[in-house]
């Protein structure tokens, strides 16, 4: 039973159908008080092609264009196909009205963007759902002496014509075996190219298909906030190729992952759910300037979320670099390496032992760039050229701020002193290792890859932090990325 405002118990609205409209315009004809015979029905070809339309339209998009020019052609009023709108009105015999406008379809065209034409929603769609994928990855998880399997989903776009795919590297992360699907169904097996888990970008490779229709990259640094954005992306795991939209919210937003690692995000209120990790943000104008990454929660669970309309997005110009070494070289070039090995926050000691909050620098490797600064064992980090230096995952932000090859002023205090070092960075060397069959991925040289600060290989997505990624993991065994 529904309340006077249309609510039922459950909070849901519905539409209630009243014989006593309020409206003056649609307020029943009245007729004798005891009429010898009903009313006679106006429009009765009409209502038959209405209801012929319907019956069509369930068939099929065929079916219900040839119901639309069906509707023409029995209406008797004499309207002729092309118009835009056309009115229909009934009397009933109980004295009701009921009212009918059907409008011809918006055309939409397919365009290309060129950074110079503001598309519609429906254009952005209509022309890149096909650079669109989602994918589906199977993982190995081992806990303890048990091991199980795992499945979860993400999405990813098209950024070449010979199948190169870009998405987020938690979206693979541990996938012993990668699929995407196209939006006209077909289904490829992918190899990852090259992935990096603190930028959260991954590339990966399809072949055997042709024709394939890539996106147009735009510049995320020209976004403006209030500028509609919109995505697209398999909601859910299941929801596949669904469109949101929305704005941007705010440009150059500082989010602090569960593990304290700082990421350069787009905030959007584009609607982000699990499953559109690692999917396409279009700008007004159809170009990709983000890649949809991650949204806000106050419990750091997607099943249980309550906070709604921030989400955020990794900028595109933050990430390209990144991904056209991998589609050139399977690794990323130019990384910069320090050399200090196996760093510690003092924050937790400088009270006791009067030291500032820095990184502890517990050994540097020899011939590194570190150690040609003058860095020593015991030395303490407290900034880089003008950032001051808080703990470990700051400085891997930091530091990867920069190219091999960059000079920057190292501040750090060694036995009650603060000395000011010069440091060139070297690059990071990289090689390529098999990943259970699905090609090359990109791996650190560093002995101790995720405590070293020089590597700076951190999983900006571990925890149960505030912000959390759309990749969690969901009851029995299944997750959505």
């Amino acid at each position: 039973m529904n309340d006077q405002n249309g609510f039922d118990k459950n909070g849901v609205y519905h539409f209630n159908y009243s014989s006593q409209p309020s409206d003056p315009w649609e307020q029943p004809r009245q007729g004798p008080s005891a009429p010898s015979q009903p009313p006679k029905k106006k429009k009765g070809g009409a209502a038959k092609a209405v209801a012929l339309v319907l019956c069509c339209a369930l068939v099929g998009g065929g079916a219900g264009v040839g119901g639309a020019a069906l509707y023409n052609s029995l209406n008797d009023s004499g309207e002729q196909a092309g118009l835009s709108a056309r009115d229909d009105r009934e009397d009933r015999e109980d004295g009701s009205v009921i009212n009918r406008n059907d409008t011809d379809p918006t055309p939409v065209t397919v365009k290309q963007a060129d950074g110079l034409t503001p598309m519609t929603l429906a254009e952005i769609n209509a022309a890149y759902a096909d650079s669109s994928v989602c994918i589906s990855v199977q993982a190995t998880v081992q806990q303890g002496y048990y091991q199980y399997e795992t499945a979860g989903a993400g999405s990813g776009f098209i950024i070449s014509q010979d199948g190169y795919i870009v998405t987020n590297y938690h979206v693979i992360d541990g996938a012993t075996a990668i699929k995407v699907t196209l939006n006209n169904g077909e289904s490829y097996d992918a190899k990852l190219v090259g992935g990096e888990e603190l930028n959260d970008v991954a590339v990966l490779k399809i072949d055997g298909v042709s024709g394939l229709k890539p996106v147009v990259l735009g510049d995320s640094d020209d976004l403006v906030v209030g500028e509609q954005v919109c995505t697209i992306g398999n909601a859910l795991g299941t929801l596949s190729f669904s469109l949101t939209s929305g704005y941007v919210s705010a440009t150059g937003r500082s989010v602090t992952m569960s593990d304290g690692t700082v990421m350069n995000m787009i905030q959007t209120n584009c609607t982000i759910n699990s499953g559109n990790s690692g999917g396409p943000l279009f700008d007004s104008y159809g170009r990709v300037v983000g890649i949809t990454s991650a949204k806000l929660s106050n419990n750091g669970d997607t099943r249980n979320a309550t906070i709604e309309g921030i989400g955020f997005a990794i900028p595109i110009n933050d990430v390209l670099g990144i991904v056209t070494d991998f589609m050139k070289y399977g690794y990323v070039t130019g990384r910069p390496y320090m050399g200090i090995l196996n760093p510690s926050d003092t924050a937790d000691y400088a009270d006791r032992f009067g030291w500032p909050v820095g990184v502890y620098v517990n050994d540097v490797e020899e011939g590194s760039c570190a150690e040609a600064a003058g860095i020593r064992r015991g030395d303490i980090i407290t900034k880089i050229d003008d950032t001051e230096i808080t703990g470990v995952s700051q400085l891997t932000s930091v530091k990867n701020s920069y190219r091999a090859g960059d000079t920057v002023q190292v501040e750090v205090y060694r036995s009650g002193e603060t000395l000011t070092l010069t440091l060139t960075f070297d690059e990071q060397q990289n090689s390529t290792q098999a990943s259970g069959g699905q090609g090359g991925q990109t791996a650190p040289a560093d002995p101790n890859p995720r405590q070293t600060a020089s590597g700076g290989y951190y999983d900006p997505y571990g925890g149960n932090g505030n912000y959390y990624d759309p990749f969690s993991e969901f009851p029995w065994s299944y997750f959505f990325r």
